[in-house]
C-alpha cells in the first residue's frame, strides 16, 4: 500500500481543482487487542463488491471528488498495513466525515477479521 502513490493519483483525477484537501487513513496491525491479549496476527476477509458500494456511495456525499481504497486480505502480522483509505474533497467538513464514514463502513460491512493470539493457533 502506497499511500503518496494514492494522493498523486487524486491529484490526477480531472476534478482536482474542486479539491481543497486530501484525508487518508493507513490501518496497521496491532500488537493488543480491544478485547484484551496480545496478537500475533490476523485473518482478515474483504468483500470486493461491497468495498466498490461503499466508494460508490461515498463519491455521492457532498463535496466529495473521489475515494480510493486499497485493501490486504490474508494472514497478516503485527504491523502489516490492513487498509488504505484516501478522499479528495472542497472541504474538511466534507472530507473529514466521509473518511471516517468510509473507512467504518468497510469495516463494519465488507469485512471479517479473526485475531491470533500469542500462543494460540486458532484464534478467538
Amino acid at each position: 500500500m502506497d499511500l503518496n502513490a494514492m494522493i498523486q493519483t487524486l491529484k490526477r483525477h480531472p476534478q482536482f481543482h474542486a479539491m481543497g484537501m486530501i484525508a487518508s487513513h493507513l490501518g496497521i496491525v496491532r500488537g493488543h487487542s480491544l478485547k484484551g491479549g496480545q496478537v500475533k496476527a490476523i485473518e482478515v476477509v474483504f468483500d470486493p463488491s461491497v468495498i466498490d458500494r461503499i466508494v460508490k456511495e461515498t463519491k455521492s456525499m457532498n463535496g466529495i471528488v473521489d475515494v480510493l481504497v486499497e485493501v490486504n486480505p490474508g494472514r497478516l502480522s503485527v504491523g502489516d498495513e490492513v487498509m488504505a483509505v484516501a478522499v479528495g474533497g472542497d472541504t474538511r467538513e466534507h472530507v473529514f466525515p466521509a473518511l471516517e464514514l468510509t473507512v467504518n463502513r468497510i469495516k463494519a460491512e465488507a469485512s471479517r477479521k479473526q485475531e491470533i493470539f500469542q500462543g494460540d493457533e486458532g484464534g478467538h
